[in-house]
């Protein structure tokens, strides 16, 4: 009999129905909080263990059978199903992989530690967009946030020295100058950038600009060896240095510390940042003093800060802006005579010359990604520095045909300049041959100004010590330049194999000089109005061929130029005219890995052959004035090798062999009480000032034992060279040794504290960075003796 709902059985048995939903749905509601649970995600975030930014393209995987799960965005952070795994392995191109636990949590905060032994970093100056190192056909090396932390520099030449085939060459109070495949040299044959700008425009080169740069907000430091001019244009010769800042951490994080040595050098680093939705802040800077160091009259104060923000409006459009500030007021005692040299007198022959420098730079950059094979960016920057200064180098004795000491004089000068420009670039991937096509465009208006002041300076002809001087308000120099370089770029990068991939580029360079002088038309000999316009092309071909089993070789041609500068053209001091200088680059090199990995080897060899090298010439009262070599020639081989037997130990040797020659150079020498010239031919000779061998090697040891504890020791190695075009005359070179320790605590009450001890020149060698030769006799730019450096330090980071 079937059943009516309303006949009374029917309805009887509703209770029963509504007993029996009841228990389905008591079922349901205790099975869905299971249900769920293993449907939930886990969410997490990838930060750099030094820089706490966040790291993107990182390869999660499964620890056990290394089947790849998913990868960070652009914030560093991904999602997984809980119930995916329990063991993360964590891969990145330039960072230790990281083995992670899961342990049931819905969120986690992963930190990567870079790595100082990598066959594959992540570089971004050979090309202004990431690459693998492996796919750069160029002699390029990275110092890394880990080494940056580790060495604990108290200058850039602490670093920079660490990179094969780099001897920057330690002046003082952060001054310097630099030999990348040249010799020592003060000429604009290199380019210093910073986030891929150049912190000065073309023609106003400064051998000391890097004193220009807060070391304190410096993450990352690409150096390249070589021509790079077409990418970046001129002075990129000998080398091109990319000073990469730091970025805004994700969450939140800061750090402070202090330093001082045993020669009362004093030191105050502070920067910290957040991120918070879509704006990120990073604000950092030093304060560095000495007073009474170990050479006499070289007091520093140096002021420096770094200030950036992000802001992303969506997940493929990012603006950047960064500022920087840098102060530096410094006495420069000048170099010292052998007497005083070898008797370890490190006292100044005067005690009134100085520096004093501002630089401020300003750059927003707006980058968009429209597609995986397609992003775009275009960056304006503003510059605004000035550098006054009285250099002892100036100074210089007028005596007469026999020799005697007649009277003293110098100058007074002040080199200002400031910039608006603008960088844009865009990137296009083509499936044609695996195509790449880079283009983009570059302008910089820079005026300048520069003069310099006639001094009578007094001098204790006794005691070989300037007492005074006395400003004549008279004017050797006074002009002013309208500066404006334009230039467009290419670079095609195609892959017709697999292994092989094959990069060509082209820039174009327009740099006009438009000088007017301040001087009164009768008063001088130079011209009143003058025009200079350099048109210049730059090629580049280089090919990568990756054997696979990380065994690969790459070699390029290149081409590098160099105008003249505008204190040369317009100075003057300056009596011969000069002409561009051109380098034609010829390399090639290779890498390989052995031993499971645990060791990298490196090899470069070059030619590189200058036309119209612009060279200095030592004059007979110590000055210089510069002019053009008809041919020099620099062949080298470069070479690194990376060992870490243990995780715990690593060892580091770079070198560098070079023969640096006159291939067609020569002086005229005038004896002014006769009026006959003679002229002197250096063909074939070295060049002067051009170790044929630097070295520097590093042992470090991270024990497993004592979380965050280092100790290593350094060995810096520079072979005696000649001092003089003659080769008549050499300087030893020296061999020094540095020590470094330090202990970050990363548990407990004290977490986040560190400690670290320096000592360079541990065995107190008497030696100079650089020496030079003239008529009457060797002057040493002297080093420090022992530099004992203790610091402490606290950081806090929230992801």
């Amino acid at each position: 009999m079937r059943c009516n709902l309303f006949m009374p059985q029917c309805i009887l048995g509703i209770p029963y129905i509504f007993m029996k939903i009841s228990t389905l749905l008591y079922i349901m509601l205790c099975i869905m909080p299971a249900l769920c649970f293993g449907q939930a995600n886990l969410h997490g975030t990838v930060t750099d263990a030094r820089t706490h930014e966040a790291v993107a393209g990182v390869v999660i995987s499964n620890a056990a059978n290394g089947k790849m799960l998913t990868t960070t965005n652009a914030k560093g952070k991904f999602t997984l199903p809980t119930d995916t795994v329990k063991t993360l392995r964590f891969a990145m191109i330039g960072f230790n992989d990281k083995i992670y636990t899961v342990n049931g949590a819905a969120s986690i905060e992963v930190t990567l530690e870079p790595s100082t032994i990598d066959l594959q970093q992540v570089v971004i100056t050979a090309s202004r967009q990431r690459q693998a190192r492996q796919d750069a056909p160029i002699a390029i090396s990275k110092i890394n946030a880990t080494q940056i932390h580790d060495t604990k520099a108290t200058a850039l030449y602490q670093l920079l020295n660490k990179v094969t085939g780099v001897y920057m060459v330690d002046l003082g109070n952060e001054q310097h100058t630099m030999a990348i495949r040249q010799p020592i040299t003060y000429n604009a044959l290199y380019l210093y950038m910073e986030d891929g700008l150049p912190i000065r425009p073309t023609g106003i080169f400064n051998h000391n600009s890097l004193y220009e740069i807060n070391m304190s907000g410096v993450r990352d430091i690409e150096v390249i060896k070589g021509p790079a001019s077409s990418l970046y244009g001129s002075n990129a010769i000998g080398g091109a240095i990319n000073f990469i800042t730091q970025g805004p951490p994700a969450g939140y994080a800061g750090n402070v510390s202090v330093q001082g040595n045993n020669f009362n050098y004093r030191r105050v680093d502070a920067d910290g940042g957040f991120s918070s939705g879509k704006f990120g802040l990073y604000v950092g800077g030093y304060i560095a003093k000495q007073r009474d160091g170990w050479q006499d009259y070289s007091d520093f104060d140096k002021y420096s800060g770094n200030f950036k923000t992000t802001y992303d409006f969506d997940a493929a459009t990012r603006l950047t802006t960064s500022v920087a500030y840098n102060y530096l007021n410094t006495q420069t005692p000048g170099s010292l005579d052998s007497a005083k040299f070898y008797s370890r007198a490190y006292g100044a022959n005067q005690r009134f010359t100085y520096r004093r420098v501002k630089a401020f730079r300003a750059n927003t950059k707006l980058e968009h990604t429209w597609s995986d094979k397609s992003s775009s960016f275009i960056t304006l920057f503003y510059r605004n520095n000035s550098t006054a200064q009285l250099p002892s180098y100036y100074i210089s004795d007028v005596r007469d045909n026999a020799g005697n000491y007649l009277s003293s004089n110098g100058q007074e000068n002040d080199q200002s300049f400031h910039s608006l420009g603008l960088l844009a670039q865009h990137r296009q991937d083509i499936d044609f041959l695996h195509s790449r096509l880079i283009v983009g465009v570059y302008a910089d208006n820079s005026p300048s100004s520069y003069y310099a002041k006639f001094l009578d300076i007094q001098k204790d002809v006794a005691n070989n010590f300037y007492t005074g001087y006395t400003n004549t308000g008279n004017y050797i120099d006074n002009y002013r330049i309208k500066l404006f370089n334009t230039a467009a770029y290419a670079q095609y990068e195609i892959k017709p194999t697999e292994p092989l991939r094959i990069v060509m580029g082209l820039r174009y360079d327009r740099i006009h000089y438009n000088f007017t002088n301040g001087i009164a038309a009768g008063s001088t000999k130079y011209k009143q109005q003058e025009t200079n316009d350099f048109n210049i092309v730059a090629p580049k071909l280089g090919l990568t061929y990756n054997f696979g089993n990380n065994k690969g070789l790459y070699a390029n041609y290149s081409v590098g130029f160099q105008p003249p500068e505008t204190g040369d053209l317009y100075s003057a001091r300056q009596l011969t005219p000069l002409k561009q200088a051109t380098f034609n680059n010829y390399e090639a090199g290779g890498w390989f890995t052995a031993l499971n990995k645990k060791i990298y080897v490196e090899v470069t060899v070059y030619d590189l052959e200058g036309r119209n090298e612009i060279i200095n010439q030592l004059l007979p009262d110590n000055t210089t004035q510069n002019q053009n070599a008809g041919a020099t020639r620099h062949r080298g081989v470069e070479y690194s090798v990376a060992y870490a037997p243990v995780s715990e130990l690593s060892f580091r040797f770079s070198g560098t062999n070079a023969k640096h020659t006159y291939v067609d150079y020569s002086e005229v020498a005038t004896n002014f009480s006769t009026g006959a010239s003679t002229v002197t031919v250096y063909n074939g000779n070295r060049m002067n000032n051009a170790p044929a061998w630097i070295a520097n090697s590093e042992l470090t040891y991270k024990p497993a034992y004592i979380n965050g504890f280092r100790i290593a020791g350094e060995w810096q190695h520079i072979n005696s060279y000649f001092t003089n075009p003659a080769n008549t005359k050499t300087y030893s070179g020296y061999d020094i040794f540095n020590f470094r320790t330090g202990f970050d605590v990363k548990s407990g009450a004290l977490k986040g504290a560190g400690i670290w001890f320096n000592v360079l020149n541990v065995t107190n060698k008497l030696y100079a960075t650089t020496v030079i030769s003239n008529q009457y006799g060797d002057t040493y730019t002297a080093a420090p003796p022992r530099v004992y450096t203790l610091g402490i330090s606290y950081s806090f980071a929230k992801q």
